[in-house]
């Protein structure tokens, strides 16, 4: 059985509350499915954004691929997203209205071995809401060793 890959911007849950999410494909080049593949890939620094109706993705890093030729990708690239036209006008129309954003949340294949890409339609949280995820966290962790403890 081959493993399943799954790159998750854990960052974001932490930042963000997630309103929706969306999957998204991804064009990308052939030896960047191959860095992919191997785990090479983060998105730690990524963000989305609109132009001219279409959503990109930035600065979400691939590494390069080792046996590639000289014809390489560039590691930090901006990369198009792929979302169907309705899709793409809801969310840049309650990205404009409400102040809202969207953050890249994930990488993985798919059942057809095609990349894909979660997309969440996000709100920033504030330093209380930090702090209460980080004690629901804590809380949550110590149930765990109690029952451990108790078998």
């Amino acid at each position: 059985m081959a493993k399943k890959i799954e790159i998750v911007n854990r960052k974001a849950e932490y930042e963000y509350n997630f309103l929706s999410k969306h999957e998204a494909g991804i064009m990308l080049v052939g030896s960047e499915v191959k860095s992919i593949r191997k785990g090479q890939a983060g998105l730690k620094d990524a963000y989305c954004l609109f132009d001219k109706g279409e959503l990109y993705i930035r600065s979400m890093y691939i590494r390069e691929y080792d046996n590639a030729t000289f014809i390489n990708h560039e590691s930090r690239r901006t990369r198009k997203l792929l979302l169907r036209k309705p899709e793409l006008k809801k969310l840049e129309r309650r990205v404009k209205e409400k102040g809202l954003t969207i953050v890249p949340y994930r990488i993985y294949f798919s059942e057809r071995n095609i990349v894909k890409v979660e997309v969440a339609l996000a709100q920033g949280k504030k330093s209380y809401d930090k702090r209460e995820s980080i004690k629901e966290k804590d809380t949550k962790r110590d149930l765990e060793r109690m029952r451990k403890v108790k078998f």
